[in-house]
Order: structure tokens, then C-alpha cells, then sequence
């Protein structure tokens, strides 16, 4: 399964999840869901915008945990 970082990532550099939220510029429950892996799915601009927020890579963003 393909999971978001962006927690980790957050913690790394010291910022917290309402920073990231106001940055976004996306509903909260959206947001939360996205932070939570709780979608299917995230547009491309928004990992575009992850990636100018948190400057970082795509790759740095997606971690890969195999469920067996």
C-alpha cells in the first residue's frame, strides 16, 4: 500500500498540521483525510503544492508498506 509521509515530514521540520493546513488552502475534512491516508485519490496539484510547501521531491512524499 502506498502511504503519505507527510506527518513524518511535517515533524522533521518542526511545523505542525494546522501550519500545513492554512498553506493548503483545502477544506479541513479534505485535508484530514489526506493526511490520514484516508482517500483514494490526491490531485496532482496538490502534491505539487505539498512539495513547494514542504520543499521537497514527489518521492519524498510516498512511502510503499507492503500489507503481507
Amino acid at each position: 500500500m502506498v502511504k503519505l509521509r507527510v506527518a513524518e515530514i511535517l515533524r522533521g521540520k518542526g511545523k505542525t498540521n494546522y501550519w500545513l493546513y492554512k498553506q493548503m488552502g483545502m477544506s479541513y475534512q479534505n485535508f484530514m483525510k489526506m493526511l490520514n491516508n484516508q482517500t483514494k485519490s490526491i490531485h496532482y496539484s496538490n502534491i505539487e503544492a505539498l512539495c513547494v510547501i514542504l520543499e521537497c521531491e514527489p518521492n519524498d512524499l510516498f512511502k510503499f508498506e507492503d500489507d503481507t
